[in-house]
């Protein structure tokens, strides 16, 4: 017999599962980080971030607002930092904390005050009509974060049986990210 070891064929999800549709905020992917200890870790895409090295003041007020965030309980959560001068500002004077899993942040009663969660805009079936659908009634109502801002930058698809999240964008949505740069 041979001495390799067996790998099974991943299983493949079914398409046309669930998916969530979400706003995309375009501002900086951040990141709280709550340990079993208690620590209180702040980060940004690629790294971990303090109030000295920060990412647009994330950072800061996070560990401004660390006696409520700690209600996040352990574990890492996710959202976007966004808002007055980052990126596309939406029009805020203020910089905003919205978080990433809906499911579990969508009632505003279960999460910190000083949180907010990004809007879903569509939940059922997937479908590229639908996608299509509500693409264009993100552009013709504009952002549903940051009432009045007629700018959006796109949404995100989540498929719940693959686990796996997508993005499409108005802009440069065939381009990679950096690829604009070069």
């Amino acid at each position: 017999m041979t001495d390799i070891i067996f790998t099974p064929f991943q299983k493949i999800p079914r398409l046309s599962r669930e998916m969530i549709i979400t706003e995309k905020i375009d501002g900086t992917n951040s990141c709280i980080c709550i340990t079993e200890d208690g620590e209180f870790l702040t980060g940004s895409r690629h790294k971990w971030i303090t109030p000295e090295n920060d990412n647009y003041g994330f950072s800061r007020w996070a560990h401004e607002h660390k006696d409520e965030l700690v209600r996040l309980g352990t574990g890492l959560h996710y959202g976007e930092w966004w808002g007055s001068g980052i990126q596309r500002g939406y029009g805020l004077k203020e910089k905003r904390f919205s978080l990433f899993n809906t499911s579990r942040w969508s009632d505003p009663s279960a999460r910190p005050a000083c949180c907010y969660v990004v809007p879903v805009l569509y939940t059922g079936l997937f479908d590229t009509n639908t996608i299509t659908d509500v693409m264009n009634e993100l552009l013709e109502h504009g952002s549903y974060a940051a009432e009045g801002f007629m700018k959006p930058e796109g949404i995100v698809i989540y498929h719940t049986a693959g686990d796996h999240l997508y993005k499409k964008t108005f802009e440069k949505d065939s381009e990679g990210k950096g690829q604009s740069e070069q």
